[in-house]
C-alpha cells in the first residue's frame, strides 16, 4: 500500500511541475519536488552558457562519439553534444 500511495503521489506531483520541468526525490518516505534553478536550455552554444553563466567551477573532458562534455556549475550540470546544450540537470 504505501508503494501505491507513493506512486499516486508521484504523478499528481508530475502533472503539477509544469513546463520547467523538475526533479523528484523520495526523502524519509516522502516525495519532495525540486525544481532546477535558471539553467542553459537545449541549443545554447558553449560560448553563450560561458557570457550568460560565467566559467564553469569544472569541465570535464568529452566521453564518446559523439563527444559529450559536461561542465559543472554551482546547482546545476550541463551536458554538450559537440558545442551544443543538449540538457542541463539540478544537481545538490
Amino acid at each position: 500500500m504505501r508503494i501505491a500511495t507513493c506512486l499516486i503521489a508521484a504523478a499528481v506531483a508530475t502533472a503539477f511541475a509544469g513546463p520547467a520541468g523538475a526533479e523528484m526525490i523520495v526523502v524519509d518516505h516522502r516525495i519532495e519536488v525540486k525544481k532546477p534553478a535558471e539553467a542553459p536550455t537545449r541549443g545554447m552554444t558553449m560560448n553563450e552558457v560561458v557570457r550568460r553563466f560565467g566559467a564553469p567551477r569544472e569541465k570535464l573532458a568529452p566521453v564518446g562519439q559523439p563527444p559529450i562534455t559536461r561542465w559543472r556549475y554551482p546547482g546545476f550540470t550541463v551536458y554538450f553534444e559537440y558545442h551544443f546544450v543538449i540538457d542541463s540537470v539540478a544537481t545538490g
